[in-house]
Parts: C-alpha cells; structure tokens; sequence
C-alpha cells in the first residue's frame, strides 16, 4: 500500500498545486508541479507557460526557452510568452534571437514599457546601440521615471561617442538610490574627455567608496590641488596600502613641503618594487630635492646597475656627483651618457662644469659654446651662466 503522502501527491491538482507554489516563489516545487500537468496534458499551453516560468524563475535558462518556443507553437500571438521568451534569451546570451520576439511583444503592446526596456536589452546585447537607445527613450516616454531605461539610454549614446548627450540621463539615472552609482561610470568617461572637474565632483558623491576617494585624491593631485588631494589620498592608502597609493601620497606630501613624511613612503616604495627604475629614479630625485646628495647619489648609481643602458640615470648620477664634487666619477658617468645616445645640451651643460671647476679651461670653453649651440633658448638660466663663464675663462686663458 502506497504512503499516504505519495497517494496524496498522485491525488491533488498539479495546476492548483503549481499555481499555490508560483505564488509563493517555491519554484521548485511550481516546476515538478507544472511538469506533472504537461506530462498529462502536453497540450496544455497554460501549464506549459507556468513551467517556464518556474525554470526561468530556477535560472535553468535552457529548459525555460525550450517550453517557451513549444507554448508559442502552439499559441503564435502570445505576449506573455514572447516577453519572457526574449527575456530568457537575453540572460542566456542569445539576444539576437531574443530581438526578434521583444520586438513581436513590443508591436503587440506597443504601450507596455516592459516589452520596449526588454527590447532595449537585447538590442544592446547585440551593439545595436541606435536602436536600444530609440528603445530605452521609448521606456522613458511610457514610464519617465525608469532609472533603468535612463542608464540604457545613457550607455547606448557613450557607445555611439556622445558623452555630452548620455550625461544628464545618468544623472537621471542617479536620482534612484538604486541607481546612484551609475554616476561612476560616468566620472572615468568624463575624464578621458578631459574634464576631470567635473570627474571630481562625481567623485566628491561618494565618500563611503575608498575607491572613489582615491581617484579623487589622485584627480585632485594631478589639477595642482595636492593640499586637498592628501585627506583622501590618506584615506586611500589606510584602506588599501598599495604601492601605487603610497607614491601618490608621497607626491602630494612633497608638493606641500613635507618631505619628511614624504621620503619614508617613497623608501618603502622602493623596498617594495626595487627593479622599478621610474620609481627609483623618483626617489632619487626626491632625495637629491632635499639635498640629500649621498643618498641620492646611492639611488641614482642602483639605477644604472638596475638599466645599464638608461641614459636618464646615468644623467641624474652625473648630476648629483657634480654636487658631491666628485668629478672623475661625475665626468664617468657623463661619458655613459654620451656613448647610449645622450650627447644633448645637459650633457655638454654638465661637462662644461665639470671641467670648469677643475680649471681645465681649454676643454670648458667649447663645451659651453656647445651647450649654448644646442640650448637654443630652452634653458635660460643655464644659458646665462654659461655666457658669464665663457667671458671668464676667455679673460683667463689670455693670461696664460
């Protein structure tokens, strides 16, 4: 004899049943429900309808497509099933088969907002960003205050590059708590069109996002407001202390003078990346800024070991050991530079000043007459220090 339970299963109505589950979101059990009345009935359509819906509801998305395509066999013109079946395979990545039903459900209901949000959907699924955007502005004709299909909107013109024309609907968007962050993606749009202004103040919405305030704190670095980028970038490298925020606050210490807090960051940096040749050659002149030439000399000469061919740390140690007054080691490093490529006007600057105050003015006069050939008016200060020691060492070799 069977249970009682099982013999009250095999009893009762698996519509009625199905129905009760559907209502109350038990879509397992709506499922094997429906599948019972279609299994006894496989003309069913209603029932057919509701399983698909289940499964759907189950995001068991092929089974809910195939039920869909058989209730649409037999009832064409069903708008139910032609929205949630373009529904489905938008979700299941199939939105070029998924236009051609919202589109059937679209001209069914032409003012049902649902059908032309669904459509717009699929159409972006498909990069028919004309078209999703007409559809997405028909959702706004039915149901202006559709978050939504003002995103939709927004996101089809940034595709079709009018920036200027998709802002104010994802600041339409934005009015719906839901949708509030929609404004982030315009912030990073409205950057590489270069208006970081405006960027900031997208920025400056979201406090409770330390990934906001760090693109802030880093937007604000690079406008020359280093003052308040710090409070953000503080809090940016609090929350989440990479190297990367790390050199960006020690930027903005040292645009406010405060390299003490600054050249800790960036030795840390360093430590942290120590085959990062941009970065040493950053601390190094952050070191040398601070007259700390030993040390910077230190990082300059790690820079050379690290990229034996740059000429831009060979032309840094040049410098610095100019200022320790280590000529011969200076005018090695110049002769480096010279042979990778560097025969500009800093290196024939340098040399002349090397040679200069070593007194081998036979040697410094034409390499400051170089210089000055090649300055051209780029370095004035150089230029005019250069003239003024050309005049002296000409007065000095008639003596001789």
């Amino acid at each position: 004899m069977l249970p009682f339970l099982l013999l009250f299963f095999l009893q009762s109505d698996p519509i009625a049943e199905g129905r009760k589950a559907l209502e109350a979101n038990n879509y397992e059990v709506a499922a094997a429900q429906f599948q019972r009345a279609v299994d006894a009935d496989a003309k069913d359509w209603a029932s057919r309808f509701h399983l698909g819906l289940s499964l759907s509801m189950l995001k068991k998305d092929t089974e809910a497509i195939a039920q869909y395509r058989k209730v649409l066999e037999d009832q064409p013109g069903l708008y139910e099933a032609q929205l949630n079946l373009g529904i489905v395979l938008t979700r299941h990545n199939q939105s070029a088969e998924a236009v051609k039903w919202l589109q059937a459900a679209a001209a069914l209901k032409p003012k049902e907002y649902r059908a032309a949000l669904y459509l717009g959907d699929a159409l972006a699924g498909v990069a028919d960003w004309p078209n999703a955007e007409a559809a997405y502005r028909k959702v706004l004709e039915l149901k202006p205050d559709s978050a939504e299909a003002a995103v939709g909107v927004a996101r089809s013109l940034v595709r079709q590059n009018r920036l200027n024309d998709a802002a104010p609907f994802y600041r339409q968007a934005a009015k719906d708590a839901e949708y509030r962050r929609a404004l982030l993606e315009l912030a990073p749009l409205l950057e590489q069109a270069k208006l970081g202004g405006e960027a900031i103040e997208i920025y400056r919405q979201f406090p409770e996002d330390p990934i906001a305030r760090e693109r802030l704190g880093e937007l604000l670095l690079e406008s020359g407001q280093a003052k308040d980028a710090i409070p953000e970038l503080e809090l940016a490298y609090k929350s989440a202390p990479t190297n990367a925020n790390r050199v960006a606050l020690a930027t903005a210490y040292l645009r406010t003078k405060e390299p003490a807090k600054a050249l800790p960051l960036l030795q840390q940096a360093v430590n942290a990346q120590p085959d990062t040749l941009d970065l040493r050659l950053y601390y190094g002149r952050a070191l040398r800024d601070q007259r700390s030439f030993p040390a910077a000399a230190r990082e300059f000469l790690k820079a050379t070991q690290l990229k034996p061919d740059s000429k831009d740390a060979w032309s840094e140690l040049s410098g610095v050991l100019i200022l320790l007054e280590s000529y011969p080691q200076a005018l090695a490093a110049l002769d480096k530079t010279r042979a990778l490529g560097g025969e500009e006007s800093a290196y024939w600057y340098f040399r002349a000043i090397i040679l200069d105050r070593t007194k081998d003015y036979k040697q410094a006069l034409p390499s400051y007459e170089k210089f000055l050939s090649l300055s051209n008016n780029k370095n004035p200060d150089e230029e005019f220090k250069a003239r003024q020691r050309i005049r002296v060492i000409k007065k000095e070799l008639e003596k001789r």
